[in-house]
């Protein structure tokens, strides 16, 4: 449990964004690609983004995927949300993340169409994740959670 007064010294007036992220599934593997950014560097994470005034997690979801990769994506379906905190920058976050399942619409390959965020996609296996992970996808795949799964 997070000391809610050290949060609020931290981050007076601040409130928590939200995020859609997506579990972009191929067979047996997930899509995933290494960050470039001030938190998470070099960390590989799922594609995703914010979630605009008034979007809808499909809508957002799907939005995301393509800024970020060029994939369009079908059979898409909610999966879990998650509370993140990141208290130990000099500059904390709070981001609610809701967890989207999708798949390939159609034989496609990603492209990096973000290079300032991020250094590629590759699809990777589940069981066979690369190293690092970003801290909140790594906290969830201690935690058991497998998109494959729902």
């Amino acid at each position: 449990m997070v000391n809610e007064t050290v949060v609020e010294a931290a981050m007076p007036g601040k409130v928590p964004k939200v995020v859609v992220i997506v579990c972009l599934l191929r067979g047996n593997k997930v899509l995933l690609g290494r960050r470039r950014s001030s938190l998470g560097d070099s960390t590989f994470s799922l594609p995703g983004g914010h979630l605009e005034f008034g979007e809808s997690f499909e809508e957002c979801a799907t939005r995301e995927v393509k800024e970020e990769t060029g994939l369009d994506i079908d059979k898409l379906e909610f999966l879990t949300v998650t509370n993140n905190l990141f208290l130990d920058k000099a500059k904390p976050y709070h981001y609610v993340v809701i967890s989207m399942r999708a798949v390939l619409a159609d034989h496609q390959q990603p492209q990096n169409i973000e290079p300032d965020f991020c250094d590629g996609w590759a699809w990777y296996e589940w069981d066979n994740l690369p190293k690092p992970l970003f801290s909140p996808l790594e906290k969830a795949v201690q935690d058991g959670f497998n998109p494959f799964l729902f």
